[in-house]
């Protein structure tokens, strides 16, 4: 099929990252697919994450192949080492990925806690229970003054979370990109809300989990990341903070569907945290890698 690419003007630059976007179209100017490549900075500048869309009519016709060309020149351009897209497991996407000389790199397991579920009686029992040498607190949207540099220092709790054969990198953390992704979330209309354990012998925050809701509080949200930091690790930290993120969606958002997560398959230990706070497995998202 006669097909143009035509690059777009993405908005949806981050203080941390920039997206390319390219628009395919058919003889008759008639959009078919789309294909996006996010370019990562601060301990990821080798990375590229693509995501690409055809339509169900017009695959099989060359669109997602002059797509994904286009996207992994322009990563080449701008000097990354592989590219990684996601798929769920047994679609379109899983073969064509596997297909185009993507490796599968990571497989991730989805689960859902539908709110009206959720018992709040032993939910409670497990928030009030102490946890002797630590304490909660929360917070809606951008981190507090006086809590921003130890949640910053927190972020490090994520480096050595099971990625599998991914080549991830580190992320770099500080004030300013913690603020920024907070930002990110409150700009598109959505609400941040993150729980914290806190060491009480010097006031450091050990753990944190993060959950964002839709706008208009219906739907479902979906936990951004639980993370402890390996030298609190042991005293039931994960647990106690997603179960209060839990407690405080199910009381805050009356209207909220219920509570979405996805952890690596490896992490064994994430998982069965979830599954025991009542969530139960939806689907399975396989992450694939082009090394360039």
């Amino acid at each position: 099929m006669s097909l143009r690419i035509t690059p777009l003007t993405d908005p949806a630059h981050g203080a941390h990252s920039r997206r390319l976007a390219w628009l395919a179209c058919d003889a008759d100017s008639i959009p078919v697919g789309t294909a996006f490549l996010r370019l990562f900075d601060g301990g990821q500048e080798h990375l590229a994450e693509l995501t690409l869309h055809v339509h169900p009519v017009e695959r099989r016709k060359g669109v997602g192949s002059r797509l994904l060309d286009t996207a992994v020149a322009a990563a080449r351009d701008n000097a990354r080492r592989c590219v990684v897209a996601q798929a769920q497991a047994g679609s379109p996407g899983d073969h064509f990925l596997s297909a185009r000389g993507f490796r599968k790199v990571l497989t991730l397991r989805y689960s859902r806690l539908p709110l009206a579920d959720v018992d709040i009686p032993s939910l409670a029992e497990i928030v009030e229970r102490p946890h002797s040498g630590y304490r909660l607190a929360s917070w809606p949207g951008t981190v507090p003054d006086a809590l921003a540099q130890t949640f910053a220092a927190s972020r490090r709790a994520m480096d050595d979370m099971p990625m599998e054969d991914t080549d991830h990198g580190t992320t770099t953390w500080d004030v300013d990109r913690v603020r920024a992704a907070a930002k990110a979330v409150e700009q598109r209309g959505d609400h941040l809300h993150t729980v914290v354990a806190i060491d009480t012998s010097n006031g450091s925050i050990a753990g944190f989990t993060e959950l964002v809701v839709p706008g208009g509080g219906t739907g479902d949200g979906q936990h951004y990341g639980t993370a402890v930091l390996p030298e609190h690790r042991g005293h039931g930290l994960g647990r106690w903070m997603k179960a209060e993120a839990i407690r405080q969606a199910h009381g805050h958002y009356p209207d909220l569907g219920a509570l979405l997560t996805d952890t690596a398959d490896s992490n064994t230990h994430m998982r069965r945290i979830s599954g025991s706070l009542g969530y139960l497995p939806t689907h399975t998202t396989l992450q694939y890698q082009l090394d360039l």
